[in-house]
């Protein structure tokens, strides 16, 4: 048995998003809710690009920032008291968001023209926005920094150790590993090494299953946020703190090297899966 109580459940999860984080957790709803457009267009619309519908890449990045501005949401409430409600922090968190909607039109807007968002050399437009993205990205993939620190730092936190360990080592080591590994791709001509035009690729990932994929190094780093909170809460149930707060710092360990042995596996232009 552990020696630290889990917290009850809060009553009404959907309140405390709002309340603990609201302009995080509007702007993610907000993004479900676009899918009510690109969805409908990936059918109606039968223009392809490089052999898939030109919305899908709009559509995986509108679920995946969602997915990261709720999860951002969710993790606010173990935030110190007030800090949401600060003029900084409040200007900071409006950055955020400015970034993230930023990079959903230039991804929309390629879209509907059938050009490429990413790795675009012959659009002298695209070229340039995707010099500015870049920064963008940064800014977006910052606020889990931001929050990893913040709630690092809360002494005041109601949670077992290895829980808030867990939470806050996610949360900084999306930022830690996700921005390293986007720089690098972001520098390549594509985010595939040695892959052949519509070759193999994994089932719902995309992944290439003939070369070396960048995506997969980036995945692993962009979910840390959600993998070590996981790991530490069932360290947390089943473990005593001691075991579970080195157990966490184990976890940690292994995914920093799964995300570093995927991008030199990528860079090898061998496949994550064949």
């Amino acid at each position: 048995m552990t020696s630290a109580t889990l917290p009850a459940p809060r009553p009404g999860t959907l309140h405390a998003l709002f309340a603990s984080e609201p302009l995080f957790a509007a702007t993610g709803f907000l993004i479900v809710l676009s899918l009510l457009v690109t969805v409908p267009a990936m059918f109606l619309d039968a223009r392809q690009f490089q052999g898939e519908s030109v919305w899908t890449k709009p559509i995986k990045f509108q679920v995946a920032l969602s997915i990261y501005l709720l999860s951002l949401a969710f993790f606010a409430r173990w935030l110190p008291a007030g800090m949401t409600g600060g003029k900084l922090y409040s200007a900071y968190a409006g950055a955020v968001v400015f970034a993230v909607i930023a990079e959903l039109v230039w991804i929309g807007g390629a879209a509907m023209f059938g050009v490429a968002s990413h790795f675009n050399q012959s659009e002298p437009m695209m070229i340039r926005l995707y010099s500015v993205m870049g920064p963008l990205a940064v800014v977006v993939t910052s606020a889990s920094l931001v929050l990893g620190i913040a709630v690092w730092r809360n002494v005041d936190v109601t949670l077992p150790p290895a829980l808030h360990l867990s939470i806050a080592l996610g949360l900084v080591l999306t930022f830690a590993l996700t921005v390293p590994v986007a720089s690098i791709m972001s520098s390549m001509p594509g985010h595939g090494v040695e892959i052949m035009p519509e070759g193999e690729t994994l089932p719902l990932f995309g992944w290439s299953r003939e070369g070396g994929d960048l995506r997969v190094a980036h995945f692993f780093a962009t979910h840390a946020l959600h993998v070590l909170p996981f790991i530490g809460l069932v360290l947390a149930t089943f473990s005593s703190d001691r075991i579970a707060r080195a157990g966490v710092w184990i976890a940690a360990a292994l995914l920093i090297t799964l995300v570093i042995l995927t991008l030199f596996q990528a860079l090898m232009g061998r496949p994550f899966i064949a």
